[in-house]
């Protein structure tokens, strides 16, 4: 084992001794517990042996960071990168790449054959595998174990799950043989704070010592003033000001909402965190950094970060959040009010974390952190040797119970859920490379398939309960000994005597209106009705008192058999669902000829090299010829659109699109139709967008507009603007790399993207 220059945690011995002995491991270990260590074992194994090793991370920016750590570390000749937009080094003995990087490698495509891509590579680190849990990309962790090599040693980091034995049990079925190190240890320990308004000037503890809440937390009370809900103090100032009094900064203050982000750091504007010699190292630092990056020179938060205090979100400009970072990792910023996504593994460590709310906005309405949610978010407090304890405080609102608070924090963390999902890529890269049947083995080696007994254990229960309910149904004893069969024609004859005696009656009663005998026929039809009646009864069920409560028993009954027909129908379904959403995105590619026999055609071969929302819908928009004869602005304009995802209708854009580009969106439109019809013909929910929000702001900068330009024309986050013109240019380096696109389409693409690529799009 490589001899480390401090004494390892149990748990870190354990994973180092498992991975010298050639095992697979997971590991699963709160935020902070030092699962790096584990990794830096392995990478000192393969530097020792000559090997390669892959430093998988979910996040362009966490690879960075990695890649910049290591470099440092190891020396810059020895470390790789490869992300979306960089490729540096990539023979290099470490590589570090995002986990969609390593994916792809693993089909073999775009970067050259699965034997080449993966030569001495003897152990892949898939850090914060429990990514696998996230909706729209966990995929790409449950393809990359299903493809690795089974030569290759995978060392899998994961911060807390429930089900971590599930997860290994299933590496161990569809890798090589894999060892769980499962602990709950935390080198810093955790203490749990509530903020109380109505005690402003202390943080009460939140639990007891035995570990029940604390009975002198009392819940906030709603202020009403004109029918709104409103706060008379400034709270996050006095909580702010709390945790300064009490040595407990730096922090990280998460809210779930941008804008409350940098609204709660003006609050702070009266608070200075930072003594005057701190104060002249910030703006010595400020300096330095806007003499490289000038657009940063009118940012109207620099004045908050002299105070000690600083905003971190998706809408800021990612040169900005690389000087917010830096600042605080030297702890020079004493608070910065971040949104969740600061808790997915950048290195800001803090003494504490403030938690504004358990409760956050998403496209369906309000709902409660998760357990995973909020332990991911309070593991970020307590510095490893630095702190002795990590602080955690939360903060009352009037939509929340202490109680409920209380109960957040006792609760374990979430299962990992899978979301492996086929799409049309998927299809193509596997039946490059498999039979049908082949690739059906691997679809039903996925993590979903491998847990679908406990996904599908909520039908099965319910199928229990339903089972139950049909047999006690069967079990009712007629106390005239008749059966079901009995009871319901009894009942038909019933039913149609009712109702024939009522015809009969009105008969009746309109000849006697017009003093007429009844005709033959109406005379027949009543002696009919009168043997019916004696007919009925001659049933015993006539004179039965348990009559109702018998055909009561057969409406529940039929009611249940019913339920249980559809139950079992969706269950089947669940068991199959993978394979059969793979069958459903083969039957379009089939329809479109880019199947033929079970192999992609030479255009089949295109679209599996793509990587988008829906591969399909791109590849056709490229082969219509629709993007061919744009000038490179154009053509940037018109992917923009295709790479926008639709936003709510009061942020449309009033900017107008230039007219070519508007032709060309609405021939686009006539591509998508066709395809959502043949998508929904077989089942395939892949989305496609067409949305010019961005469209004429890429237009402007591509053509060579001023950035102030470009964020005077909306109102959003400047760091919105340059995610959305990132995805433009990874498409457009996509139309550079994959086979069969036109030259002209290629050299005006490599031109979009260098007018692209300025400041502050091409800071990382």
């Amino acid at each position: 084992m490589y001899d480390f220059p401090f004494e390892l945690d149990d748990f870190q011995k354990e994973a180092c001794s498992c991975i010298s002995e050639g095992k697979s491991v997971v590991v699963c270990a709160p935020t902070g517990a030092g699962k790096t260590v584990i990794a830096q074992h392995a990478i000192h194994c393969a530097l020792q042996e000559g090997k390669k090793v892959f430093y998988t991370t979910p996040l362009k920016a966490l690879s960075n960071q990695k890649f910049s750590d290591f470099s440092e570390k190891y020396g810059a000749d020895k470390v790789g990168l490869l992300t979306g937009d960089s490729s540096f080094n990539r023979s290099a003995q470490i590589v570090v790449m995002t986990t969609e990087v390593f994916r792809n490698m693993l089909y073999g495509t775009n970067f050259g054959s699965v034997t080449d891509n993966l030569k001495d590579v003897k152990y892949v680190i898939l850090d914060e595998v429990h990514y696998m849990n996230d909706e729209q990309r966990g995929t790409v962790w449950e393809e990359s174990i299903i493809y690795c090599p089974t030569n290759v040693q995978i060392i899998a980091l994961s911060a807390t799950v429930a089900n971590a034995d599930k997860l290994t049990e299933w590496i161990n079925t569809v890798h090589s043989r894999t060892e769980l190190i499962n602990t709950d240890f935390r080198p810093v320990p955790l203490r749990f704070y509530y903020f109380d308004s109505s005690q402003p000037n202390t943080l009460l503890p939140l639990l007891t010592p035995n570990g029940v809440l604390n009975k002198k937390i009392k819940p906030e009370k709603k202020v009403f003033q004109r029918g709104k809900a409103v706060q008379k103090r400034n709270i996050v100032k006095d909580v702010v000001r709390n945790l300064h009094e009490k040595d407990m900064l730096p922090a990280i203050y998460f809210t779930f909402s941008r804008k409350k982000c940098d609204e709660q750091m003006e609050k702070c504007a009266s608070l200075c965190l930072v003594t005057p010699k701190e104060q002249e190292e910030i703006r010595r630092i400020i300096d330095e950094y806007i003499a490289e990056n000038p657009y940063l020179y009118k940012n109207k938060h620099i004045e908050y970060l002299l105070l000690g205090v600083a905003s971190h979100h998706a809408g800021l400009l990612p040169g900005w959040k690389v000087l917010v970072e830096k600042l605080f990792q030297k702890g020079l910023i004493k608070v910065v009010f971040a949104t969740e996504t600061l808790a997915a593994g950048i290195n800001m460590p803090a003494r504490s974390t403030v938690i504004s709310s358990i409760s956050k906005r998403t496209d369906s309405g309000h709902r409660t952190l998760t357990p995973s949610e909020f332990l991911q978010m309070s593991g970020r407090a307590g510095r490893r040797g630095m702190d002795e304890i990590g602080y955690v405080t939360i903060v009352g609102t009037p939509f929340q119970t202490p109680e409920e608070v209380a109960e957040l924090v006792l609760s374990d963390a979430n299962p990992l859920e899978s979301k492996f999902s086929p799409s049309y890529s998927m299809v193509l890269n596997l039946l490059q490379r498999f039979s049908l049947e082949e690739a059906k083995e691997l679809v039903l080696k996925s993590f979903g398939y491998y847990s679908s007994n406990s996904r599908i254990e909520p039908l099965l229960l319910v199928r229990d309960q339903n089972n139950e309910k049909i047999c006690e149904c069967n079990s009712f004893e007629c106390f005239c000994g008749k059966s079901n069969e009995d009871l319901l024609e009894y009942n038909k004859i019933r039913d149609i005597y009712v109702q024939n005696r009522r015809v009969f009656k009105t008969i009746q009663k309109q000849e006697k209106k017009k003093n007429r005998p009844l005709s033959p026929e109406a005379a027949e039809f009543g002696r009919q009705t009168k043997q019916m009646l004696e007919k009925m009864h001659s049933y015993e069920c006539d004179t039965c008192k348990l009559f109702k409560k018998h055909m009561k028993n057969i409406d529940v009954l039929e009611r249940y058999q019913s339920k249980q027909k559809a139950l079992e129908k969706e269950i089947e379904k669940q068991k199959d669902i993978f394979w059969n959403k793979f069958l459903a995105h083969r039957a379009v590619l089939t329809d479109y000829s880019y199947i033929k026999d079970d192999y992609p055609t030479e255009q089949g071969i295109t679209i599996s090299q793509i990587r988008s929302e829906n591969e399909l819908f791109m590849a056709r928009v490229i082969f219509s010829g629709v993007l061919e004869g744009l000038t490179p602005a154009e053509l940037a304009s018109v992917v923009c659109a295709l790479t926008t995802e639709d936003m709510r209708a009061d942020l449309y854009s009033q900017l107008p699109l230039s007219p070519t580009v508007r032709k060309r969106l609405n021939k686009i439109k006539d591509i998508k139709r066709d395809l959502d019809k043949k998508q929904k013909h077989y089942d395939v929910e892949d989305p496609m967008y067409i949305n010019g929000f961005y469209s004429p702001l890429i237009e402007m900068w591509v053509n060579g507009s001023e950035w102030d330009d470009i964020i005077d024309q909306v109102d959003m986050g400047e760091g919105d603007i340059v995610r959305c013109f990132k995805r433009v240019i990874d498409v457009l380096r996509q139309f550079c790399t994959i086979s069969n696109i036109p030259e002209d389409l290629v050299f005006t693409a490599r031109e979009a993207i260098e007018q692209i690529q300025r400041s502050p799009i091409d800071v990382d």
